[in-house]
């Protein structure tokens, strides 16, 4: 059974920084392409960031300069560094694993940003 599960969302104030992780199980981790998702209310879901299984990234022009995504392969986990957190980051962030072909998400957690 796959399972992805994020952690690290929460309150944050304007300029402020988070990292969120999203531990992964039931696949091979290090031959999946992992990418972070958000979706903020009453909006889609937007990309936001991949890394590809040979540690190449890409990232959306709204976060670019500002997060970071890496993975630990020995840990199965691939994260996001938010820095410079603007009110307009705010949404549930979703974790996405792409493995032999299928698509596989998390179920997402909340980041916030306000004062």
């Amino acid at each position: 059974q796959v399972q992805l599960v994020e952690s690290g969302g929460g309150l944050v104030q304007p300029g402020g920084s988070l990292r969120l992780s999203c531990v992964a199980s039931g696949i091979i981790f290090s031959d999946s392409a992992m990418t972070w998702y958000r979706q903020a209310p009453g909006k889609q879901r937007e990309w936001v960031a991949i890394i590809t299984t040979g540690g190449n990234t890409n990232y959306a022009d709204t976060v670019k300069g500002r997060f970071t995504i890496s993975r630990d392969n020995a840990k199965n986990t691939v994260y996001l560094q938010m820095n410079s957190l603007k009110p307009e980051d705010t949404a549930v962030y979703f974790c996405k694993a792409n493995w032999r072909t299928k698509n596989y998400w998390g179920q997402g957690t909340q980041v916030t940003v306000a004062s």
